[in-house]
């Protein structure tokens, strides 16, 4: 099991593939990484045969970058169409036994094809699988994950259920709420997911608190907020959603984004301004430095090439800025499904 397979955004395959490279190499685990233009994935494959279980240990899932979905195996195998069943409980032998079982396939218009299939061979799978003592339903074990490449093409993986995303490819399942401005709308609400845990949503992101939207028209990012009954200070030169502005909860201040400045400290920033990184990373040093806000969601446009490079540039200019401040800020950066030539940072002023 010395292959890594990594679910990403279609187009982002060569950033996965640097970003496992980088993080390989800090560890000096050897092997190499290959990824096909367009293919919604991409493999790491180590030189030795525990090397993939190696860097799953020691690399938090929550920390990659553009990875949507991870699980370590043997490589794509080939199922005959006869007995694709046997063929699996073959192949597994050299598993570990399983406490859940997840079929995903590849976010391609190939992969939306194979979910019909994929629903009708879960079921006869799912029970020879527990037959055959390979699948126990226990949350402590190992996760069994299936990526069909196509109806004969299988990489069968497993993951540890604590480390690896939320959901099967890393794909939430929003719903668009009708009242909202924007589909924009669904990129906050993916990143409140991503970045805080469920139990703490009450208290974090609780009525009544104090937010700032920065580039805010129509209103989809500040349609989030106001839902969670925040007062919400609406930054744009724009014009924001009547609707919306219904809600009396929103004050909306047509003016830059970049040159707002708030009057006392809030609880929330938020920003989903197109604009260079490097300005963008200066926004969120003074929001968070100067203590204007508490947390801040702020989406990061990317370069065309090198856009790895460049996140984690930013990330580590922000971290080298808040260590000379003497400040403890929690960091974290995702390319989120609704993103796209975007990633999404959130940080967390901890004192």
């Amino acid at each position: 099991m010395n292959t890594l397979l990594l679910h990403c955004r279609p187009g982002f395959e060569g950033e996965v593939c640097a970003e496992l490279s980088d993080l390989a190499a800090q560890l000096e685990i050897s092997g190499y990484a290959r990824g096909k233009p367009a293919s919604a994935f991409a493999e790491f494959i180590c030189s030795e045969a525990e090397g993939a279980d190696r860097l799953m240990k020691r690399l938090r899932f929550a920390d990659l970058i553009f990875p949507r979905q991870w699980a370590r195996g043997t490589g794509f195998v080939t199922l005959p169409e006869q007995d694709r069943v046997g063929a699996i409980l073959q192949e597994l032998q050299s598993y570990p036994v399983c406490g859940s079982l997840w079929f995903e396939v590849l976010d391609t218009n190939d992969g939306k094809a194979l979910s019909t299939f994929c629903k009708k061979f879960e079921k006869p799978l799912r029970a020879a699988l527990t037959k055959a003592g390979r699948l126990k339903e226990d949350p402590a074990l190992p996760r069994l994950q299936l990526t069909f490449r196509t109806g004969t093409d299988v990489f069968i993986g497993v993951a540890e259920p604590r480390n690896a995303a939320f959901w099967p490819m890393g794909i939430p399942r929003l719903k668009f709420p009708r009242e909202a401005p924007s589909r924009s709308t669904l990129k906050l609400e993916e990143a409140w997911h991503q970045f805080i845990p469920r139990a703490q949503w009450d208290e974090r992101l609780a009525s009544g608190m104090h937010a700032v939207d920065l580039g805010a028209a129509p209103g989809g990012w500040t349609w989030q907020l106001v839902n969670r009954d925040m007062l919400v200070i609406a930054v744009d030169n724009g014009p924001m959603a009547e609707s919306l502005m219904e809600s009396g909860l929103i004050e909306h201040l047509q003016a830059d984004g970049y040159a707002f400045r708030p009057r006392k400290e809030v609880d929330w920033m938020v920003c989903d301004i197109v604009e260079k990184p490097a300005r963008t990373a200066a926004l969120m040093e003074s929001w968070i430095g100067e203590r204007w806000c508490k947390e801040a969601v702020v989406n990061l446009k990317l370069p065309m090439k090198q856009r790895y490079a460049e996140v984690r540039r930013i990330l580590d200019r922000l971290r080298s800025y808040f260590d000379s401040k003497g400040m403890s800020v929690a960091i974290a950066c995702k390319q989120l499904y609704h993103d796209r030539e975007e990633v999404t940072c959130h940080l967390r002023r901890l004192k």
